[in-house]
């Protein structure tokens, strides 16, 4: 197996373009970097390449923070978690597949390959288990990168998580079927071109948000979005190919280790089901933040950074009396 290869970009960098290949649906736009941190390039001959931040005092525990997956998702949704907990620990945010500075050709993107991406990034740069921090979507990603290599997880925070609603996913068969609908020519393009417009972003923004959101959120959605090869990723995301179907019972039912929910409201998915996971294990909790809308960092950063900071301090005091 080719050994992975890691280089780093300046810091803080000029506002670039970020690698990928497709045509591109809209104009270019320079996409600068999403937090103000050291950025460096990971690559691999399966998963090509991964872009990441890093910052914060070597020899603590890391922390890994991991963005959602949607149309113009990237490292800045977790800007607020970044810029608290370098100053205190060792902190990473990788761009995922098809998002930020990462690869973003047009390759079957699936579940399977983001779980894949997050542990080869915890085994190969970060190097020693660490706390793991998903939002939204990623939430799937992150269990099913734990059950496939525990021993690169500490504990589990699960911001506003899929997998929960008892609303049943569309099939295999209707979520391929829709995306050769958005690969069709001018058509998925165009639908694209028309979600990450300003307009578009600040719009869906809104139904996720308590209050208005900031202009630098939509700012930034909107230059990650208008990218070479932006649309790939979210073409499979858009058509459903993303989720996992009974995710409880899949995924998250099995999980070992220390894990939290941190959630509200949010309008793109319910949590029926959170609840019932909770009081049948005794490793789970759930903490409430509100009012959010599906995007508490960001919404409340100061109770979801207290939320996150209890429950470290439970998992870590549970830990110490297990082992004495």
């Amino acid at each position: 197996m080719q050994a992975p290869i890691i280089s780093s970009v300046p810091h803080p960098g000029p506002a670039v373009t970020a690698p990928g290949a497709g045509r591109q649906h809209n104009e270019q736009v320079p996409l600068p970097p999403a937090v103000d941190a050291p950025r460096e390039v990971y690559a691999t001959p399966s998963l090509k390449e991964i872009s990441w931040y890093a910052d914060g005092p070597e020899g603590t525990r890391p922390l890994v923070l991991l963005h959602s997956i949607n149309a113009a998702p990237s490292v800045f949704e977790m800007k607020p978690l970044f810029e608290h907990y370098r100053a205190e620990r060792r902190v990473f945010a990788p761009d995922l597949p098809g998002f930020g500075f990462s690869d973003r050709s047009d390759r079957p993107y699936s579940p399977e390959l983001y779980a894949e991406a997050i542990n080869a990034f915890l085994t190969d740069v970060v190097k020693e288990p660490a706390d793991i921090v998903a939002f939204s979507l990623t939430s799937e990603f992150a269990a099913r990168a734990y059950l496939a290599a525990p021993e690169r997880f500490e504990t589990l925070a699960l911001l506003s998580p899929t997998g929960f609603s008892d609303r049943r996913l569309p099939s295999g068969g209707v979520g391929k079927a829709l995306h050769r609908v958005f690969t069709l020519p001018g058509l998925g393009s165009g639908l694209y071109s028309l979600l990450t417009k300003r307009g578009g972003i600040r719009f869906f923004l809104r139904q996720s948000y308590v209050g208005e959101p900031p202009d630098e959120l939509i700012d930034y959605a909107y230059a990650t979005s208008h990218q070479p090869g932006a649309m790939h990723a979210p073409y499979r995301f858009l058509s459903g190919q993303l989720f996992t179907r009974n995710a409880v019972e899949t995924l998250y039912n099995k999980l070992k280790l220390p894990v939290l929910v941190i959630y509200d409201k949010d309008a793109n998915v319910t949590f029926d089901l959170l609840p019932g996971v909770v009081e049948s294990h005794a490793n789970w909790r759930a903490t409430k933040v509100e009012p959010t809308l599906g995007i508490p960092q960001w919404e409340r950063p100061t109770r979801t950074i207290a939320a996150l900071d209890e429950f470290w301090r439970t998992a870590d005091a549970t830990t110490a009396a297990q082992e004495r």
